[in-house]
Order: C-alpha cells, then sequence, then structure tokens
C-alpha cells in the first residue's frame, strides 16, 4: 500500500480569524447592549428632572406674598393718558384726571436752508447755557453742513438731540435743525444756542425758541404741577404715561385686580404639573410589548414622584385662614387618568367672589404653608442634589455605564491582544504549510516521479491502491 503526501495545504477560510475574533466580542455586544438601556434610563430619568424642574421655575411668578396678585390700570381714555401698574404697591381704586398742559422740553429751530449737505455754514461753535454750565460743540471745515452739524450735537456730551425736519408747504421750503433738551420740565432749562460761525454760505442762527415747562393736572379737581410727562407714584403703584393734554376733559382712571392674568398663572402651574404626570402615566403603561429595562415602567421612582405629587394636590392646606384648604375647592383636581383637570369658570368664582382666601390658599405664609411654598419644598427634595431621589437615580444610572464602559475598554484591549496573537499563528502554520507543500514537490521531483517509489512510498499524487493485486 502506498502513502502519499501530495497536494499539502490547510484548507482553512480565509476570514478564519475575524470570525474567531467576532466570537470573542460576543460578551462586549452583550455588555454594550445593557449599557444602551441604562443610557435610554438615564435619558428619561433627565427628562423627569427637566419636568421637575420647570414646576418651580413656573412658581417664581408667584412664590412670593405678592407675585400671586396682579392689578390692572383701566384707562377711560388710552390715547390721552395710559400706564402700568406694580401689583405689590398699588391698591384698587378709581381716580378722575384731567390733562391741562403737558410738560415740555426745552428747544428751538433753526432759520430755513436749502439742503442739508451742501450749503456750508462756516466754521466756529455752537454755545449752550445749561443747567450744567456752558456747553461748546465745535464746527470745522470737514463738518460744516447741517447734516454734520446734527452729527456733531448729537455726539457732544450735551444732554441735546438735534434733528433735522423738511419744511414742504406753502413758500418756504427747505431743512431747518431742531435742537431740543433730552429731558423734560423747568427742572431743565437751557438758553438756546448763541451761534458763533463764521465764513459760510449763509447765516445760520436760530430764530424760533421754546422754554421748558412744567405741565398741568388735576387729580380728583385738585390742580397740581408736573415735572414729566411720565408720572410714577401719583397714584402709589401706578406709573402714568401721559401721550396729549386735554383741558376740560375728564378721564376715569381704575385699578382693578386682573383675574385673567391670575387665572393663566394658576393654568401654567397646572400645565407644568401635568407634564410630569402625563410623563410618569406614559412610563407607566406595561404591556406584552413593553421592555422595562429600556423604560422606567415599574420603577419605584416614578411611585415616589407620583405618591409625594398627588399628596400635594390632594391633601388640606393646614395653617392657613380662608374657606378654601385644597385645590379641588377652586378648580384643580385629578382626572381618572391621573393628570391634572383646571376648571376656569369655577376658579374665577372662587378668586373673584373670594380673592384673599385663594390667595391664602396658593401663597400661604410665603414661607412654609400654602401651595407655592409646599410644592417649592416638595419638587426640591425631589431633585436636591445631594439627597434627592432624581439626582441619586442619575449617578446609580451614570456609574453602572461608567462601569460598563470601563468592562468594554478592557475586553475590547484583550480581544485586540488576542486577534494579533491569532494572526501570528495562524500566518506561521501557513509559512509552515507551504515548505512542507515545497518540500514535498522537490521529494516526488527526485525520486523520478510515480514509478520510482522507495519501499512502497509514493509522494508524486495520490495513492494508485495495491499494484500487485
Amino acid at each position: 500500500m502506498a502513502i502519499s503526501f501530495g497536494g499539502i495545504n490547510t484548507g482553512l477560510p480565509p476570514n478564519l480569524v475575524d470570525q474567531l475574533v467576532e466570537a470573542e466580542r460576543i460578551p462586549i455586544k452583550n455588555i454594550e447592549t445593557k449599557k444602551a438601556k441604562a443610557s435610554e434610563k438615564l435619558g428619561l430619568v433627565n427628562q423627569l428632572d427637566e419636568k421637575l424642574r420647570a414646576i418651580n421655575e413656573n412658581m417664581s411668578s408667584l412664590a412670593d406674598s405678592g407675585g400671586f396678585r396682579d392689578m390692572l390700570l383701566k384707562s377711560g381714555d388710552p390715547t390721552i393718558v395710559d400706564g402700568s401698574v406694580d401689583p405689590e404697591k398699588a391698591d384698587t381704586g378709581r381716580w378722575n384726571l384731567e390733562i391741562v398742559k403737558l410738560a415740555e422740553k426745552a428747544g428751538a429751530m433753526s432759520n430755513l436752508l436749502p439742503d442739508t449737505n451742501s450749503t456750508e455754514l462756516g466754521v466756529g461753535y455752537l454755545r449752550f447755557e445749561t443747567e450744567d454750565g456752558d456747553k461748546e460743540v465745535f464746527i470745522n471745515g470737514e463738518n460744516n453742513t447741517l447734516e454734520n452739524v446734527a452729527k456733531a450735537i448729537n455726539r457732544a456730551p450735551i444732554n441735546m438731540r438735534a434733528t433735522i425736519v423738511q419744511e414742504k408747504g406753502g413758500d418756504e421750503k427747505g431743512y431747518r435743525l431742531l435742537i431740543t433738551h433730552k429731558e423734560i420740565g423747568e427742572e431743565h432749562p437751557i438758553d438756546f444756542p448763541t451761534v458763533y460761525m463764521l465764513d459760510g454760505d449763509q447765516d445760520f442762527f436760530f430764530d424760533i425758541k421754546r422754554e421748558a415747562s412744567n405741565g398741568k393736572i388735576k387729580l380728583d379737581g385738585f390742580e397740581m404741577e408736573i415735572q414729566d410727562n411720565v408720572i410714577r407714584d401719583l397714584i402709589p403703584g401706578v406709573t402714568l404715561d401721559i401721550k396729549k393734554q386735554a383741558p376740560g376733559e375728564v378721564i376715569t382712571l381704575g385699578i382693578t385686580e386682573d383675574f385673567e392674568v391670575i387665572a393663566g398663572k394658576v393654568k401654567a402651574f397646572v400645565d407644568t404639573m401635568n407634564e410630569v404626570l402625563s410623563f410618569i402615566q406614559s412610563q407607566s403603561k406595561i404591556d406584552g410589548n413593553t421592555d422595562t429595562s429600556r423604560t422606567l415602567g415599574g420603577d419605584n421612582l416614578l411611585r415616589t414622584v407620583e405618591n409625594r405629587l398627588r399628596s400635594l394636590i390632594q391633601n388640606p392646606v393646614v395653617g392657613i385662614q380662608g374657606n378654601y384648604k385644597r385645590l379641588s375647592e377652586v378648580g384643580v383636581e385629578f382626572n381618572r387618568n391621573g393628570t391634572l383637570s383646571y376648571n376656569d369658570e369655577k376658579f374665577q368664582s372662587a378668586l373673584q367672589s373670594n380673592p384673599y382666601d385663594v390667595h391664602a390658599l396658593f401663597v400661604g405664609d410665603g414661607l412654609s404653608v400654602g401651595i407655592i411654598p409646599t410644592t417649592k419644598r416638595t419638587v426640591g427634595t425631589l431633585i436636591d442634589s445631594s439627597f434627592g431621589v432624581i439626582p441619586n437615580r442619575k449617578r446609580g444610572l451614570q456609574t453602572n455605564i461608567d462601569q460598563m464602559d470601563r468592562r468594554i475598554e478592557g475586553m475590547e484591549r484583550r480581544v485586540s491582544q488576542r486577534e494579533q496573537t491569532l494572526k501570528r499563528q495562524f500566518a506561521n502554520l501557513e509559512s509552515t504549510m507551504s515548505r512542507l507543500k515545497q518540500q514535498g514537490a522537490l521529494v516526488q521531483a527526485k525520486m523520478g516521479g510515480a514509478g520510482g517509489g522507495i519501499g512502497g512510498l509514493n509522494f508524486g499524487g495520490s495513492s494508485g491502491g495495491d499494484s500487485g493485486s
């Protein structure tokens, strides 16, 4: 019987190393899948954290004792006088106001000029006698057109404003320079300017002047002077913006509680609470297709947050004066789906009939009792960076993710080393098999082919069996 060594080769697939390395990476992929799920959970906890913080941010407009109030100024003719109210200083009431005369700025207007940027007005200066002393604006040959004179006055630190006005009607057409003091009233007088200009193409002077003057108003029939057309605290907490004079015309001003704004603030509070409650309900829905490893479904964190918010809404508020002790009594209560409903009609009715009782329910003492202080305290406990359940859960998930990152890094390093080892081993194997193949071919050649075997051994091709049979 002949034994054949011909056709020696490894016969291994060319991507064998890749297949082996891929098998080595299976545990890494399993950890990466767990990490992805943990990251998704961390993202959901971050969403919950943001929604809780939004509740406390919403409280900022309601938090202090005056924040729950809002006032509205109603003017009988807003084209004559309008204004705004500081709800912490103002109180409700009605007043009669007559604008006898507006307060006016000091001002002056120049003679008529034909253009704004061609006619040269000469060189020299303009002198203004102000409450702060004499002020001068110098004009040279580079800035002596009407346009440039206006720019020079506006740039100078003299509290003046220069404006070019155009006259189109009548026989006189052209441009004038109007200069006014920036402040209103007799406290800001000015002697409008003395002009010292030489070698101009045309004379330049101010021929129309107006002195600063105080205004006059009548409040509930009593006449008084005003130094500005924006009057602060004539009525406590009220800023009046007088737009034009109307002697003989009495305007009624009224300050009332702005119930619409207050209701809007409470509605915003309910909306931010519902953002959290809706998130909890959506995460708590579990069916046959729910992968709770990627959601917060069944998580104790959701139950903790929901229970505390429910207690906040449903429990009576203790330590306050007034008829209302629960939010449900003013139109805020839970639906069957676990979120809050807001009944605007019920809230407005309670607010208009018992505004101080509604205020007491929400604001309390501004510190420890009342819906607003209790909400801030409850949410603050949940999101407290040191011991709050939300930050603690975030830290736990992040720690788990960091640990998996380190494990993945170490395993990737070992797989990389294993890959290099396998490549080196298979390269050596291929090299060895190649040499053996070459040696077999050489031996076969030296033996003279298939008929020149030694001792019955055949180094040529395939075995021919027993030739003597």
